[in-house]
């Protein structure tokens, strides 16, 4: 190996050969630029390929593939040529990060989806429209309890119970006008108390 290296780090009196993947990754370990430029140029197109297999997207496909080279740069010294080809290393990182990154966007697609869900089944001014109507039934409540005690009765008859004037007057056996009197001023104090505009 460390003949490689040599070799390619361009000894004297030794014929250049094509960068091996391995010597230059010991060399990229040792911060040698001019090592990583040639890895670069030998890896990067495998990287891209693969990545854009996974992601799909040629935009993401690059980004993720320049993110992989730059892991490489910071992470050379990790390449241990015991386990296996450094090939092998690179496609290793573009495929784990190539996945990571489909996986990021399936969870924000996920939680987006949720999120659409939730506001679809569950309208934003829901909350708002409850409180309101019920600030709305005290307020007729308030308004109700004005009333005098027979106007309130002919009211909640007619109007909660559903009865007509007719009914509402055999009911409390009063005269049909009396209890259109008492509806009609009620309704007036009503009105007047919930701030109705005429």
């Amino acid at each position: 190996m460390a003949e490689r290296v040599r070799r390619i780090a361009g000894g004297a009196g030794t014929e250049q050969v094509p960068p091996e993947p391995e010597a230059l990754l010991l060399l990229v370990a040792r911060g040698d630029e001019g090592a990583f430029e040639r890895l670069y140029d030998l890896v990067s197109g495998p990287v891209f390929g693969l990545v854009r297999r996974i992601v799909r997207d040629p935009a993401q496909s690059e980004e993720v593939t320049q993110e992989v080279l730059l892991e490489l740069w910071r992470t050379a010294a990790r390449y241990s040529p015991d386990r296996g080809s450094a090939m092998t290393w690179v496609m290793t990182l573009a495929h784990r990060r190539a996945v990571d990154r489909v996986r990021s966007a399936q969870s924000a697609t996920d939680r987006e989806d949720r999120a659409h869900r939730r506001e679809a089944t569950r309208p934003f001014d829901e909350v708002a429209e409850q409180v309101s109507t019920r600030l709305e039934h005290e307020q007729v409540r308030r308004c109700l309890s004005s009333l005098t005690d027979l106007q309130r009765e002919s009211v909640e008859l007619a109007y909660y119970r559903g009865l007509t004037y007719r009914e509402v007057a055999e009911l409390l056996d009063t005269p049909l006008g009396t209890i259109k009197t008492r509806l009609r001023d009620g309704l007036i104090r009503l009105r007047d108390c919930l701030g109705v505009a005429r």
